[in-house]
């Protein structure tokens, strides 16, 4: 809102003091033990260190809450723990309530569906993210080239809703989702973009 203001010619400074508030609100979210961001805070039963993807646009968004740093130990966390070839698991592996496997009967797929399952949209936050902390356009694209692999094993010509968050990573739910395909194009033409207008890495004598 304030560069909107600003690029108006309208009062900015009210956004701008808003939004400094809203960083010292989001910094409260940040654990220092981990290195990335709790999961909910302020709760019944205090604060909860779960690592999550949610906290992947805190750093792919264009304007970002966190410092630099802070933003690259959450790219970091995230390439660790939850990281898969097809997206980001919902979960961490280690949480005592993680699921890597998500299959039976609904009760059971419920139950799974965000406690380890891999989201396949949240890879293109991701390489995003990536590319906007480590500015490597062609190593933040990598991370988006097995979805091309995927395109015909399950759904011809898409990319699955969800996979599993254990090993060999099987695609589960829906055959065709449309935030999967998209957000995966979306990252994949504004890196591509990126890339072309990077220096190139070749060096010649």
């Amino acid at each position: 809102m304030a560069g909107f203001a600003k690029r108006l010619g309208l009062p900015f400074r009210p956004w701008d003091e808003l939004a400094a508030r809203v960083r010292a609100g989001f910094g409260r979210f940040w654990n220092e033990r981990i290195g990335c961001c709790y999961d909910v805070i302020d709760s019944p039963d205090g604060n909860d260190d779960a690592l999550r993807p949610n906290q992947i646009f805190a750093v792919s968004l264009r304007e970002s809450p966190l410092p630099l740093e802070r933003q690259r130990q959450v790219v970091d966390a995230c390439a660790r723990h939850l990281l898969t070839s097809h997206g980001l698991r919902s979960l961490a592996p280690g949480h005592p309530q993680y699921q890597g496997q998500y299959g039976g009967d609904q009760w059971h797929r419920d139950g799974a569906y965000h406690q380890g399952t891999v989201w396949a949209f949240l890879l293109g936050p991701f390489a995003l993210a990536h590319f906007k902390v480590y500015r490597d356009a062609e190593a933040a694209r990598s991370f988006l080239s097995p979805v091309a692999h995927h395109l015909g094993d399950y759904g011809l010509g898409s990319v699955a809703e969800i996979f599993d968050g254990d090993s060999p990573f099987a695609p589960r739910g829906c055959i065709a989702q449309a935030w999967s395909v998209a957000e995966t194009l979306r990252a994949w033409h504004e890196l591509a973009a990126a890339e072309t207008s990077q220096p190139s890495k070749t060096t010649r004598l």
